[in-house]
């Protein structure tokens, strides 16, 4: 319980921040003080892994929070520059007059691109996650601890495989057509 309340005040404590330094960067113009409480962030993902030790260390049989914060610190670093870029976007645009935010392609080489690199951001989180569990495994945990944390490490790689085979093997086909219909159109234009 102690570890499940650390992932919901994380998630909770990211959300806050990434509000709170937006806020003072559009809202009250205090460029600085928005940079240091955005720099705060990664904090709560040490303080994450903190407590998971401190956890472990105790004696406390290892479950499923404890596998389950060796992901989310690996998904939260990952993904964490991406989110905080995707509402940084979004927030000027809607409280200081920036553009507005580009629509993700829906097909063609620039929507394979995009899930090309989403899925590489998963790897970098499967790779976090497991030097983590991997860390806590070789560090802190003992002998009856060590299963389940290694068997959060098998998860984040099926999760690593799923999303490619269902993000870009799954995109493959159509942005192959896509591609196709584009070199139609393209050489139809030039004949005519």
């Amino acid at each position: 319980m102690f570890v499940a309340g650390f992932i919901a005040a994380s998630e909770i404590g990211l959300w806050v921040l990434l509000g709170l330094g937006l806020a003072l960067r559009y809202v009250l113009r205090m460029r600085r003080a928005s940079t240091v409480t955005l720099a705060l962030i990664p904090l709560l993902d040490l303080a994450l892994v903190v407590a998971v030790a401190v956890d472990l260390h105790r004696g406390t049989e290892a479950g499923v929070t404890h596998g389950l914060a060796g992901i989310y610190l690996g998904f939260s670093v990952a993904f964490g520059p991406a989110l905080v870029r995707w509402a940084d976007v979004r927030f000027a645009h809607r409280f200081a007059g920036g553009p507005a935010p580009v629509k993700p392609p829906k097909h063609g080489p620039e929507r394979m691109a995009a899930l090309w690199r989403e899925w590489f951001r998963v790897v970098n989180a499967a790779v976090i996650a497991s030097v983590v569990l991997v860390g806590l495994v070789l560090l802190i945990a003992d002998g009856d601890q060590d299963p389940v944390l290694l068997g959060w490490v098998g998860r984040a790689w099926v999760v690593v495989g799923l999303w490619f085979l269902f993000g870009p093997l799954w995109e493959l086909p159509t942005s192959r057509r896509s591609d196709q219909r584009d070199e139609d159109m393209a050489s139809a234009r030039s004949s005519s």
